[in-house]
């Protein structure tokens, strides 16, 4: 599990015109290849009076998996362009069609990059890029008389939390970043002058705007 990576926060669309001919970039997060080929489908039906429906994804935590196509554009004139603008973005779990209407107007092959990559470029953008933040849940168990001094530290610290459980004892539930969360335990305890439960959650994945 990588610590972050960067990709779109929900599907969304975009339309741009260029010499009487309609550019519309569509771009959405997806999790596994079978995601993305569904995607590029389902636009395909959508516009299916479209000239050309062109695509690429990109799919791993690493970025393992990269496909694109033309859809009958001149080699290289679409599906590269579109993949460039997700590698340069540094996305990644993210398919993107730019769907093209003919206006009468040829473009030539330097337009053609220049339309699919503004398309590729406004779709995403629309789409909202976010990073996807790798944090570790860490639970802390405590008696009520810690709470106030707990939640007045964790506060000033900023800490990512969820729901607190109020039983006998109350459980604080954090969600440090993961690469900080063995400190993040420690100091816990050291807090609770180890009268506390510290307990170690699932690592998962959260939405920021920005890097934390």
């Amino acid at each position: 599990m990588i610590e972050s990576y960067r990709t779109v926060q929900k599907l969304a669309s975009a339309e741009i015109t260029i010499r009487r001919s309609r550019f519309i970039g569509q771009a959405i997060p997806v999790a596994t290849e079978q995601e993305a080929v569904d995607f590029i489908t389902s636009v395909k039906k959508q516009h299916s009076m479209a000239t050309h429906n062109c695509s690429a994804y990109m799919i791993g935590e690493r970025c393992e998996i990269q496909k694109q196509s033309d859809d009958g554009e001149p080699s290289g004139t679409a599906g590269k362009p579109i993949l460039e603008v997700i590698r340069n973005m540094n996305l990644t779990n993210v398919a993107v069609v730019v769907t093209r209407y003919f206006g009468g107007i040829m473009l030539g092959a330097g337009g053609l990059i220049r339309a699919y990559t503004d398309g590729a470029v406004a779709g995403i953008a629309a789409a909202g890029p976010v990073y996807k933040v790798s944090h570790q849940e860490v639970m802390a168990e405590i008696d009520y008389t810690w709470l106030g001094k707990l939640e007045n530290e964790l506060h000033n610290r900023n800490t990512l939390m969820g729901d607190t459980e109020f039983t006998d004892k109350v459980l604080l539930r954090c969600f440090p970043v993961s690469s900080e969360s063995e400190a993040f335990a420690e100091w816990l305890t050291d807090l609770t002058q180890g009268q506390g439960v510290i307990i170690r959650g699932e690592h998962t994945y959260i939405e920021h705007k920005e890097l934390p």
